[in-house]
């Protein structure tokens, strides 16, 4: 294994934690060499998780990328960085030439910084394609979608400091205490201990559950049902905020024309709940002076994860709790930067600012500071450029993702991946960069500049530590070197902060910003130009369009995409605290490996026992798409009828087994709702 002395010392500089997006401050301890937590934006006492305390162990990995690899005769072989870089400009403008600049997809990453998103979305635009996305595709999109549509903007609309304000929580297919420890431990959870209830809907009993007045176990894939029977109590009950709905919104009527037909037996009856439990859930959000609703991939990983977050948004219009401290819909971000790579336009629909690439005035704004026009038309998908790998697209470029499984019906991606020119920028030998035919080795988190956004809109800095490892480069400059390569425009930037003060000309969000005010604190968007602080609360007086009132969205349910056949079980999917998505840090840390374990199949006990299935035994869960073999963990905490599985380890495979339905609007997958067959493993 590489050892740090022979790329420089790590230098105990402050950072930002690369693991989720609370955004914690962390730095090097020296002694311990560990990370630790200093006094950040929003770890004020300096207090972090397990992750950010092993954060820097990856940073020395075994199997970390120091050389550029090509391909041949079906190897991978190391490389020049002027050969590796020479391939890329002569695959890609052979595939411009025959197919045009579309037949490329850009895939940035969440995981990394704001300026790196920029540069590689205006790399794309630069060559001509709209093909770009990041992995917020796979989980927040449908959140985003539903947002926008609504109140105007897809980020959370209040801050993690007026939270604690709060007379009621309302979590709904989030695990805070787990997935973002920091926030709920230093604000959610003070705020519980003083009086603020808790309602969590969520188809497991987790650490957030344990801490909730009220528990709502949904079956997944039946969230309208009811969110929509809590709306038609709230209303048929007088318990709406008649004020606000007359003076914020419009659509009152027809909602509760739509709520009409709506049966609140039989929709409790769909979801899996007691009608009580919806009744007591409907009237203690309702009733609250302030409530604040959080959301995560339990309600946006879904076919129709775009109409259950209308249904969320629906609830808060109806009581008031927009544009009110303590309250508002707040999503909850998964990657430390998936905010931000939305932000900076890494976004085949959206420019930076989430400025339309259909507006031809804000095209005309991008052609004046740019010097090239961006394409018109909206590109495709991550999902869907993925789908088209082979056929519409023939190159894909892939910065710090790991698509091969990532992606639902992982094993067809996989094999996908091996029909078009596929250039892998990244920091390990992933599964992903194991069919690539470029690989160009990058900088970690320590190694680089920049910044980050995190869930409450906050912009930090990253400060670099030490220099790459090995022949690997500033990530930065390998985009500075493709973009100058492959496009007749200037590329160069002296450093992160060139890059961010032209990224803060071109997005509104950000044009006050400068990392001379960002300091080692934060600033929040929107931050307008000429403003000496960020807006808190979003949508007060009006919402983030401009307009005064915002509608009301009528969403009915419709079945999940996988039909659950008489002996089959739901399978649904999360992370547990100790590891982080598809594992790719997680998995080269001795800390959190021992901290691990193995994946299991969480099943309730009368599922258990109508399979022949014991606690301990190893299981076979199967489908049409694939099959794992886990330990079977028989416990009351999950719902009966639905079985739970972690999305962290490549071996098993879970995305193996989940579908790759679309959502029509967002163009999210169904994470969260599979159909699997579960016996006894040979």
């Amino acid at each position: 294994m590489a050892k740090a002395e022979e790329h420089g010392e790590l230098r105990p500089e402050k950072t930002i934690c690369p693991f989720c997006g609370v955004g914690c401050g962390i730095t090097y301890n020296e002694d311990s060499g560990k990370g630790t937590g200093w006094e950040g934006s929003v770890n004020t006492r300096g207090e972090i998780c397990p992750k950010g305390a092993a954060a820097f162990e990856s940073l020395d990995s075994g199997d970390r990328l120091t050389q550029p690899m090509v391909r041949e005769n079906g190897h991978l072989v190391t490389a020049s960085w002027e050969e590796a870089l020479s391939r890329v400009e002569e695959h890609f403008r052979e595939i411009i030439e025959e197919h045009g600049p579309e037949a490329l997809a850009f895939f940035a990453s969440s995981n990394c910084s704001n300026e790196e998103n920029y540069l590689l979305q205006k790399v794309a635009r630069a060559i001509g394609s709209n093909n770009i996305d990041n992995c917020a595709r796979l989980c927040h999109a449908s959140t985003v979608a539903a947002m926008a549509d609504q109140l105007g903007v897809g980020a959370m609309t209040n801050t993690t400091d007026d939270l604690m304000e709060a007379d009621v929580f309302l979590a709904t297919g989030a695990n805070p205490a787990e997935q973002h420890p920091v926030i709920f431990n230093s604000y959610l959870g003070p705020a519980i201990k003083d009086g603020t209830t808790l309602i969590h809907i969520d188809p497991r009993q987790n650490q957030t559950t344990r801490q909730a007045d009220h528990h709502v176990p949904v079956t997944p894939g039946y969230d309208i049902p009811l969110l929509n029977a809590m709306a038609k109590i709230i209303v048929e009950e007088e318990l709406y905020d008649e004020a606000f709905v007359e003076e914020r919104t419009e659509g009152f009527e027809e909602l509760t024309a739509h709520l009409e037909s709506v049966d609140v037996e039989e929709s409790a009856e769909l979801a899996g709940v007691d009608v009580e439990t919806i009744e007591e859930a409907a009237r203690t959000y309702a009733e609250a002076d302030a409530a604040a609703a959080f959301t995560g991939m339990g309600m946006s990983q879904h076919k129709y994860g775009t109409d259950n977050v209308h249904a969320l948004v629906n609830l808060a219009l109806l009581t008031g709790n927009v544009g009110i401290r303590g309250g508002g819909v707040n999503p909850l971000r998964g990657q430390n930067n998936v905010q931000g790579a939305g932000d900076v336009g890494a976004s085949p629909t959206s420019l930076p600012g989430y400025q339309s690439v259909e507006d031809p005035e804000v095209r005309e704004a991008f052609a004046e500071a740019w010097g090239f026009e961006p394409p018109a038309e909206p590109g495709l998908t991550e999902v869907e450029a993925t789908h088209a790998v082979g056929d519409e697209i023939q190159g894909l470029y892939v910065f710090g993702e790991n698509p091969a499984i990532t992606e639902p019906n992982s094993n067809s991606i996989a094999r996908d991946l091996d029909d078009a020119f596929l250039v892998v920028q990244d920091l390990f030998m992933t599964e992903t960069a194991e069919h690539a035919d470029v690989i160009l080795p990058g900088s970690a988190f320590a190694e680089k500049d920049g910044t980050v956004t995190n869930t409450d809109r906050r912009v930090m800095r990253m400060r670099q530590m030490r220099d790459p490892p090995g022949d690997a480069r500033l990530d930065l400059d390998i985009l500075t070197a493709v973009g100058e390569r492959l496009t007749p425009h200037d590329f160069s930037f002296e450093d992160a902060e060139a890059v961010f003060d032209e990224l803060t000309s071109v997005n509104p969000l950000y044009a006050g910003m400068s990392y001379e005010g960002i300091g080692d604190g934060a600033q929040r968007w929107p931050f307008p130009e000429g403003a000496t602080e960020g807006v808190d609360v979003l949508h007060e007086g009006e919402f983030f369009n401009g307009s005064k009132t915002a509608p009301f969205t009528a969403v009915g349910h419709i079945p999940p995409g996988d039909e659950v056949g008489e002996d089959q079980l739901v399978l649904t999917t999360g992370r547990v605290l100790q590891h982080f998505n598809s594992g790719a840090m997680s998995r080269r840390s001795e800390t959190l490996m021992r901290m691990r374990g193995e994946d299991s199949l969480e099943i309730h006990p009368d599922d258990a026992e109508e399979h022949g299935i014991e606690d301990g035994d190893w299981v076979r869960v199967h489908n049409d798409r694939g099959e794992v073999e886990v330990e079977a963990v028989v416990t009351p905490s999950i719902t009966r009828g639905t079985v739970f599985m972690t999305f962290h380890y490549a071996d098993p495979l879970v995305n193996s087994l989940t579908g790759d339905y679309l959502d029509p609007v967002a163009k999210i997958p169904e994470f969260k709702h599979s159909a699997v067959s579960v016996e006894l493993a040979e």
